[in-house]
């Protein structure tokens, strides 16, 4: 280019520069009405990429547009627009120069998804199958929403979510799942996770400060409550379910249970268990937080009614599609006692304004057609399949072992014999191996003690394997042991 700089003799910056330039020779290419347009983004990309350094000195205007074969015209205006925005700094009879206040920009968006990179064989439970998505039926739907919604139904949504989706979640979830559903008093969130953040406002809103959870349990409980300024109290669990005992000593008056399917450990809440939980409830004014997180999948017989139908006002029952569907479609819902729409409809509005509408409008329909009914039977046949695999292989491979927590669910929990323990080691040579694979004492909350490491007692989530994925990896897990 005749008028930048070689970059040897040239002043500082003069070989940046150069090349620079050569980033703008696609901007003088471009089609005649967009050439001034991506010549100024050109040179934005140039500056904040560090290509033109602050302090550069750019060629004037007439010479620019002679390398470029471009109008002066486009180049001033380029330059007068970026020094307006603060790019470029420049002074009568001074030059144009680049600016100092931008700062590089990072060269690529990292990914922080949750995964298990490099691993052979990943256990790791939360996860179904996500190639199970019915793509082609959430595709016809999709159409058929775009095709009949109204122009009006794009405008901001009632916080709770579309009438249409609330009517059809309480239509499935009574039939489904037994719970007591009013269609206004079901909000539509965008999953479990909202669902848990919006309780803990309007809750601490209301004067409370700390509420019990399962131990062993869930560790994103402790993460959400304490980001709306509420605490957990660890509450140990017993063959029945939650311990009675050091729930009501704990003083706290909400609990957070998984009563259908318990996470991690697998067990089922007794029916006596159920009612005495919400005889606490009702001596302490208090209120159950029931996350129904696998709750559609039971295989040895239909599955265990919701707590919440046994009475509605002292429990508040939240699920999603995360299991049935993807955890990435983030939508879920959360049906709340009487006494508590008005604060958390308030709560969901100030946060989002509402779920987005196409989402909600395309999964009404999926319900409506009976579409859902028939992932939900897909998923079933093929969960129960891989539990029975991951059944046999641990027989095979590790003889001896109890298996506990199949009889629902995307994962269960294996003790395995003395001879392979103690679990620090186990753990250590599985995952040298390239195994992936969680503790039941990594799901507890500080509260085991030395105990809960003696005997290797595993949780194994199966649901995103395929049956010879499990088999391979239970015959990896017993090699490396």
């Amino acid at each position: 280019m005749t008028s930048a700089p070689s970059a040897a003799g040239g002043p500082p910056g003069a070989g940046d520069r150069s090349a620079a330039w050569e980033l703008l020779l696609p901007a003088a290419s471009a089609p005649a009405r967009a050439r001034g347009r991506a010549l100024q983004e050109a040179l934005r990309d140039a500056v904040r990429s560090g290509r033109l350094a602050p302090g550069t000195r750019l060629p004037s205007s007439r010479d620019l547009a002679a390398d470029l074969g471009v109008s002066r015209g486009l180049v001033t205006e380029a330059y007068e627009q970026l020094t307006a925005e603060g790019y470029l700094r420049s002074g009568r009879g001074a030059g144009t120069w680049v600016g100092d206040a931008v700062r590089a920009a990072r060269p690529r968006a990292r990914d922080l998804a949750p995964r298990s990179p490099g691993t052979r064989a990943d256990f790791v439970p939360g996860t179904p199958d996500l190639s199970l998505f019915p793509r082609s039926a959430w595709a016809a739907a999709q159409r058929g929403v775009l095709t009949e919604l109204p122009h009006e139904g794009l405008g901001y949504p009632d916080p709770r979510g579309l009438p249409r989706l609330r009517t059809a979640l309480a239509e499935l979830l009574v039939r489904r799942r037994g719970v007591v559903a009013d269609p206004e008093r079901i909000v539509v969130v965008s999953g479990v996770a909202q669902a848990t953040a919006l309780l803990g406002s309007v809750l601490h809103a209301r004067g409370m400060r700390s509420v019990g959870v399962e131990d062993p349990g869930s560790p994103q409980h402790s993460a959400l409550y304490a980001s709306a300024g509420v605490s957990t109290v660890p509450l140990p669990l017993d063959a029945e379910g939650l311990a009675l005992g050091p729930l009501r000593a704990s003083g706290v008056r909400t609990v957070v249970t998984t009563p259908a399917h318990q996470f991690p450990t697998g067990i089922a809440y007794s029916a006596r268990r159920r009612a005495a939980l919400l005889d606490w409830a009702r001596s302490v004014d208090g209120l159950v937080l029931e996350d129904d997180y696998d709750g559609d999948f039971r295989y040895d017989r239909a599955p265990v009614g919701a707590l919440q139908g046994l009475d509605p006002e002292r429990v508040a029952y939240t699920g999603s599609v995360s299991k049935s569907l993807a955890p990435g479609l983030r939508l879920g819902w959360l049906l709340v006692p009487e006494w508590l729409v008005d604060d958390v409809v308030e709560r969901k509005r100030t946060t989002d304004l509402g779920h987005p509408i196409l989402d909600q409008a395309l999964f009404a329909r999926f319900v409506e057609c009976g579409d859902y009914d028939r992932q939900l039977r897909v998923c079933q046949r093929a969960y129960r399949e891989r539990r029975d695999t991951l059944v046999a292989a641990l027989e095979e491979r590790f003889p001896g072992s109890e298996v506990t927590g199949i009889a629902a669910g995307l994962h269960a929990i294996a003790a395995l014999p003395e001879r392979y323990g103690p679990q620090e080691r186990f753990l250590a040579r599985v995952a040298e191996s390239g195994i992936a694979v969680r503790s039941l004492a990594a799901y507890g909350h500080g509260t085991g003690g030395e105990e809960a490491v003696k005997e290797v007692r595993l949780v194994l989530g199966y649901a995103h394997l395929t049956p010879g994925r499990i088999r391979s990896g239970v015959e990896l897990m017993a090699r490396s042991v």
